[in-house]
This record gives C-alpha cells, structure tokens and sequence, in this order.
C-alpha cells in the first residue's frame, strides 16, 4: 500500500516537469507562464503547475460561472468545454488545457447578448430554482446534444447523470435539453 509524503521546501526546488513538451514556460518554483485561450480570447497567466482548470478559471481569471461542487468530480458543478467536450475543470490540471480552446457560461452568448439556444431553453422551461448548477448543467447540455446523446428523454437522462441538481429540476432539465436540440441543428450553435 502506497503512504502518502509531504513535500519540503528541497523537493520543491527541484526541476518540476514542463507545462508544455517543449519546456517553454517552466520556472524552478514549480510555477509556469501558460496561455489560456478561454472563451475565444487568449488570457496568459503564471501558476503554480498543479493549479486545477477550476481554480484557474475562478480565482485567477475571475470567472466564477463554473462552480466548486465537491472538488472530486462527483457532482458536474464544474463543467466547462474544451474543445467542445464536456470537462470537469475540478479534475483538469490548468498546463494540460493550454493551448486548447476553453468555452465556460460566460462565454456562450454572441457578441450581441443573444442567448445561446441551451440558455434560452433553459429560461424558457425554468430548467433551475437555485441555479448553483446551471453553468455546469448547460454546458454538459450542449456536449450531449453534440455528442449526439440526446435522441430521447431516457438518453438524455443517461447522459447528463454526472450533473447533480440538489433542487431536483430534472424534468425541466430535460425539456430545455429537448427543446434545444431542434434549435442547435437549425444553427450553428
């Protein structure tokens, strides 16, 4: 059985692994420069190595849509998109996300306001009460009709499972998700 060890300052100051393949980056304190290209708009930022996505996001680039839930991946709080799949930034270190496209709540509506149709559904079918887990919600909606997961009531159950609502607005969830589907097709979102 493994034990657990604590890290002195002397294990700290030895070579950390890279950020990137390529090294470019790295500092001896464990700290990295990294690009973080969130929500279409590259944010550069030094962090500790082990930083997770999550924290990235909330306490360094002060988007706090995605929320901590559990911090242990058990309740989809956290959900963000990278690359357009569903991600729980809990569980992503922030060096393993740079250079690949980050998409949080703040980042689905266009440039004009409008709605991304997920949200408007959302709205529409009052798919929230207290509305902790909405960001994280809507995001996993989006991937799961991309994923191609949401034919029917029961899929769409299945799918978004990792997703916790303690208000119990499932019903409602799922309306939004169905309503949303016919409009993702229809456009590009």
């Amino acid at each position: 059985m493994p034990t657990s060890r604590t890290f002195s300052d002397e294990d700290q100051a030895s070579e950390p692994r890279p950020a990137r393949p390529d090294g470019a980056g790295l500092q001896r304190s464990g700290r990295a420069e990294l690009a973080l290209l969130v929500n279409g708009r590259t944010r550069r930022v030094r962090l500790d190595l082990r930083t997770s996505l999550l924290d990235a996001l909330r306490e360094t680039l002060g988007l706090t849509g995605a929320k901590k839930g559990c911090d242990q991946g058990q309740c989809g709080a956290c959900t963000v998109l990278i690359e357009g799949r569903r991600v729980l930034s809990c569980l992503t270190l922030a060096a393993a996300a740079q250079g690949r496209a980050i998409t949080t709540i703040e980042g689905l509506a266009d440039h004009n306001g409008e709605l991304h149709p997920m949200q408007q559904a959302f709205i529409e079918h009052d798919a929230f009460q207290c509305g902790y887990c909405t960001p994280g919600q809507i995001l996993s909606a989006i991937a799961c009709v991309r994923e191609g997961h949401a034919r029917n009531e029961a899929e769409i159950r299945e799918y978004m499972s990792g997703n916790l609502c303690r208000c119990a607005a499932y019903p409602n969830i799922v309306a939004a998700i169905e309503q949303a589907r016919s409009a993702m097709k229809e456009g590009s979102r």
